[in-house]
Formats: structure tokens, sequence, C-alpha cells
């Protein structure tokens, strides 16, 4: 049988399972025992909506194509055209390799060759642990080139809404700010409180029908830093992600452009080190010296107390 996710790689401790591909490096499952706290994407199926990937060397959305680096302008494909946006970075159906496998552990590995409008060495390396703390997701950025480089990094797993839909869903985010957009485009166009609008998930809501794609900033962290989502599910479980400092945004998108079959079945729960069109703005960039790395780490869990 072919694969279109190519090589399937099964890690497990206890009721974690998790799978993770080759095409994309992605995370295609993570579960508890008979409970999806990812949404997966079937195997005889391509990844859609971007399921799970790894992005890299840049998040969410690259008006036109074009930023500037050390005082020169540097073009890239334009991977959504009908927006005249890049989109996501260079790697989400790039061929991963897996460095380490164990029963509980695996390192994906990949790399950003120069090219035209990118022209630095990137080595990537995604580490998927399972255990009792639940999916453990450690991203490991090496400038492995000559010169300063330019980096964001993001990932793109959705939170499962378990056998409903989002429409029957309760969701929680403690972020004070979201990052208004253009309908065309959906860049940014400034920065809103939340606070008295649709978009307020500090205490616990119903999502109904809403349609969001959005990235939120301010967050507020816990005592280990972290800052949290929580999607409730009509079973009474909890499917939470968290991010740690280096991701100051969280993307939230519904899934409402996806196929019909996968629309609002999860809710994308992205971490960003920096804002859509980031690169453009150059805004939150990190810039990674020959022979350095960049270390961030998110994670996901099952919670079944109230």
């Amino acid at each position: 049988m072919f694969v279109p996710s190519g090589a399937q790689f099964e890690i497990h401790s206890g009721d974690h399972h998790a799978t993770v591909v080759e095409v994309g490096g992605a995370v295609r499952v993570y579960d508890v025992g008979a409970r999806h706290v990812l949404n997966p994407f079937p195997l005889d199926a391509m990844c859609d909506g971007s399921h799970g990937t790894p992005l890299v060397p840049w998040p969410n959305r690259l008006a036109d194509g074009r930023y500037t680096w050390d005082g020169t302008t540097q073009q890239v494909p334009l991977t959504e055209p009908e927006k005249h946006n890049a989109i996501h970075g260079f790697l989400r159906w790039d061929t991963w390799q897996p460095r380490i496998h164990e029963a509980a552990r695996v390192v994906m590995g990949a790399v950003v060759h120069p090219q035209s409008g990118y022209p630095f060495a990137l080595d990537v390396a995604v580490e998927y642990e399972v255990g009792p703390d639940g999916l453990v997701v450690t991203t490991t950025a090496t400038n492995v080139g000559d010169a300063d480089l330019p980096y964001a990094h993001g990932q793109h797993p959705y939170l499962s809404a378990g056998d409903g839909v989002l429409d029957d869903c309760t969701f929680e985010m403690q972020a004070a700010t979201r990052v208004d957009t253009d309908e065309e485009r959906q860049l940014p166009t400034g920065l809103e409180p939340v606070a008295g609008t649709p978009y307020d998930f500090t205490t616990r809501r119903p999502l109904g029908a809403m349609v969001i794609d959005h990235a939120f900033t301010d967050l507020t962290r816990d005592a280990d830093g972290r800052a949290w989502m929580s999607l409730g599910r009509p079973d009474g479980s909890f499917a939470e992600l968290w991010a740690d400092e280096s991701y100051p945004y969280l993307q939230v998108y519904t899934g409402d452009t996806l196929a019909p079959e996968r629309q609002r079945r999860g809710i994308g729960s992205e971490p960003m080190t920096g804002p859509p069109n980031a690169f453009g703005s150059g805004q939150q960039v990190i810039r990674i010296a020959p022979a350095e790395s960049v270390v961030t780490r998110w994670g996901a869990r099952l919670r079944l107390d109230p």
C-alpha cells in the first residue's frame, strides 16, 4: 500500500501513542487510550491543512514572499498564490529522516539548504516524546552555514474535538490580545485587546459556530512559563496544548476551509515564535549565528478531570 505521508514512526509509553511521519516530519496521530488528543489525518491521505507539521524557517504568512535581511532583499516562491503570500516555510513536503527512534521517542531531522530567497543553511531536529506528561515536542534549529540567518518557528497540530465537532466544544485560552488581519490576504493590520470582544476566551465558554483564524499574544503563563489552551469535548474530557516562553504567539484556526469531512473536527493550535508576516515586518525574527542553536518546546495532553 502506498502511503502518501511516507514511513510511519510509532512511539508508545503506557496508554500514550503517537505516529510521526516521514513527509514533513509531522505528528499524524497522538492518542491516549482510545481518545484522540490531536486530530489525526488518515493513513491513506495526504496531510491537509498542515496537520501536525513543523513550520520552518517561518510560520504563517509572508507577504509577497519578500523580506529584507542585513540589507539584502530576498524573494521566496509564493506558496499561497491566490493571496500573493508565501506560507509556512519550506519543509512541509520534504522527506525527514529519523535520527533516533526509540520506544517512546523519535527525533526527526531535515536540512534547509541554501536556495533562492534563503541563502542559508539550517539544520532542524524535532524530538517527539510520549510519557506521563503527554506528548512533548522539542525543536532544535542550528545554523550550519557561515553567515547569520533569520529564523522563526511554529508547528500546526489540531486539538481533537473527540467524537464531536467544535460546535459542541468549549474553549479556554489566557490571551489578552488578538492580531487582527485583513480579509483578503490574512495579513496583520494591528492589535486588538480581546476583552469585551467575541475573541475573549479567558473564561471557558462554548465555541458554537464561531470562525477563528487569528494569532493571539500577551499570554498568561503558569509557574513553569507555559501558556495553555484547552478544548473541552462532549465526552467531558479536555484536549490541551502548552507552549514554552519561546512561543509568544498562539494561532487558533477552526478548520473551516478544510475538506468538508475534515471541517471543525479539531482546532488548529499553533505555537509560533513570531507574528504573521514576521519576516516581512522584521518583528521577533530570531538571528542565529553560525554554529549556534535555538531550542523551543511545546506539548499536548489529555485531561479527564474538570
